[in-house]
């Protein structure tokens, strides 16, 4: 390996704690340990700290690893684990890796039905399930070999499980094994699971520190989901691999989002466009709050600020607003790194500017996820990111734009949907190239460039292509709007020409929260709306632009990672 890439490291251990390319994550993890026995691992507030070393982690992984083991589990075999965001459900991961076997994470928010699909699609026989769900899965009707709590009170809690006798992991996985089955849908039917190795994991992690560098002085903050690939990787395996410390966020709740950030004084802060919005939305609510004149010399120095950022490499914000930042609980933040969907490039940039290196990527779970980070030394605030070592992207059949869909080759690639092999041929090219479905773009710089996803595109009379993403991202600050989705609508059915519609949901927080003017009726929130549209209409291209709107009385039904369900609407 290069000597001077974050993984050269990895050199000093090959061959006494792991052959091969790169380590498996068990292998990861016992070198990590090696490395930083003493240093934080899991952490979490409730509501005093309470913490896990790494060598603590360490054997209370290999012990839950040798009961399982002891309990029949075999290389090979599934056991799934879905549960709130924990040390336990760490613990019980890396478990089941330490035991040889492949861990199906389910999304704790699907139905119970819908887990229970997931389960027997995966073949699951093992399960790991916090105490207020335990009872609903029973072990008979699911033909499960063990079912264990992630939390005191059920029989079974992870942290209690002593190994039988001779419990010990029998073949250990290599790195090509299947690590992780992460399932896309949990909705009836036929679920795709997507098939992850230890490699395709390790690999990710690792390339992806080319773009982004960690350290084990970091504090990870882990608010969204871990079964997630996006909060998997980004949070779980990248701050494993260099030793940082983990802080499990058990609310989504921004008061207490904020007293974590602070109490355990986070550096790396791993979002959505949604939180990221609403946090940016709230600072600038406060520098407004002082007064036009205050208000107009903070956002000049907020410019002056991204300037000298972006040309002298040197970053004044963090001196410039201090006091801004510590109100919102952001002055230990090194790095805010969004993902899961896409950012308009003004927050991006006002983050920036507010001193805070901000971090966009890009991936799929197919792809581990991470394809693309933006490096904080050379950030395109308009770009997803550039392309990270070994993952080769191009643009398959462009038009006369460059824009066409991205499809990708590298060691982060997935090895296909499990039992399926039809959905699988369908996303890869006959010469073995993923179909991400996404739309976009590479410059000379291989900074990529997003504009859609190809199935959402939009065909306008004159035959231009509007891809739905792109104007949504336009909505992204106005405070009045808490949802929006853009979709075509049928004009005229003869000449089959589509319009665009904005499907929109108010902010209740925005008109009728603390601060909302009294007496605000519906015609008052449709107006106001509307503005917000015909602003939005002013700076997009004629072909563009939306011609009819419909407000929504109920909100839009929302993924894990809070992106609209686009297909939830009829």
């Amino acid at each position: 390996m290069d000597s001077t890439t974050p993984w050269a490291f990895l050199d000093e251990y090959r061959g006494k704690m792991f052959d091969g390319e790169w380590p498996t994550l068990p292998e990861m993890f016992r070198i990590t340990a090696r490395r930083y026995p003493d240093r934080p691992c899991f952490t979490v507030y409730s509501p005093d700290r309470v913490a896990l070393t790494y060598a603590e982690a360490l054997a209370r992984i290999e012990r839950c690893a040798a009961f399982l083991a002891g309990a029949g589990i075999r290389k090979g075999d599934k056991a799934a684990v879905t549960g709130k965001n924990a040390p336990e459900w760490a613990v019980a991961y890396l478990g089941i890796l330490f035991a040889g076997a492949t861990a199906v994470p389910i999304d704790y928010q699907l139905r119970n039905e819908e887990i229970e699909n997931i389960l027997r699609a995966s073949d699951s026989r093992f399960l790991f399930v916090d105490e207020e769900k335990y009872d609903s899965f029973d072990p008979k009707r699911l033909d499960l070999k063990g079912r264990y709590s992630l939390a005191p009170g059920k029989p079974g809690y992870v942290y209690d499980l002593a190994p039988a006798p001779g419990g010990v992991p029998k073949e250990p996985a290599r790195e090509g094994d299947l690590a992780a089955i992460l399932f896309t849908s949990g909705t009836t039917g036929v679920p795709k699971g997507v098939m992850l190795t230890h490699a395709n994991f390790v690999a990710d992690c690792y390339l992806a520190q080319a773009n982004l560098h960690i350290f084990p002085t970091d504090t990870f903050y882990a608010l969204l989901p871990i079964h997630h690939s996006y909060t998997m990787l980004a949070v779980f395996i990248e701050a494993l691999s260099v030793g940082a410390e983990i802080v499990f966020g058990q609310r989504m709740v921004t008061s207490q989002i904020l007293k974590d950030l602070k109490e355990a004084k986070v550096t790396m802060f791993l979002g959505v466009p949604l939180l990221f919005n609403k946090v940016l939305a709230g600072i600038l609510k406060g520098i407004r709050a002082k007064g036009p004149v205050v208000y107009g010399i903070i956002r000049f120095l907020m410019a002056l600020s991204g300037m000298i950022k972006k040309v002298f490499k040197v970053n004044p914000g963090k001196k410039l607003f201090g006091s801004v930042l510590d109100k919102a609980s952001l002055r230990t933040i090194r790095i805010c790194i969004s993902g899961g969907g896409p950012l308009a490039p003004s927050v991006f940039r006002q983050y920036n500017q507010l001193g805070i290196d901000f971090v966009q990527g890009y991936g799929l779970t197919e792809t581990s996820p991470i394809l693309t980070l933006n490096p904080t030394d050379a950030y395109v605030e308009t770009s997803v990111g550039r392309v990270i070592p070994r993952a080769e992207l191009r643009i398959l059949d462009p038009d006369p734009d460059g824009r066409g869909e991205i499809v990708v080759k590298g060691p982060m690639v997935m090895q296909g949907y499990y039992k399926n092999p039809e959905a699988t041929a369908e996303v890869f090219t006959p010469d073995g190239w993923f179909r991400t479905g996404d739309v976009g773009y590479l410059d000379s710089g291989n900074y990529l460039y997003l504009t859609g996803r190809a199935k959402n595109l939009i065909v306008t009379e004159g035959g231009k292509n509007v891809y739905p993403e792109e104007i949504e991202n336009r909505f992204q600050l106005y405070t009045e709007v808490e949802q929006v989705l853009i979709r075509g609508y049928v004009q005229d059915r003869k000449a089959k020409i589509e319009g665009i519609e904005a499907l929109i949901y108010p902010s209740k927080e925005y008109f009728e929260g603390p601060g909302a003017r009294d007496g605000i009726d519906s015609g008052d929130v449709e107006a106001r709306i509307r503005r917000v549209v015909d602003e939005v209409n002013s700076k997009m291209l004629p072909y563009q632009r939306i011609s009819k709107v419909t407000l929504l009385e109920e909100p839009l039904e929302m993924t894990t990672t809070k992106k609209v369900k686009r297909y939830s609407v009829a």
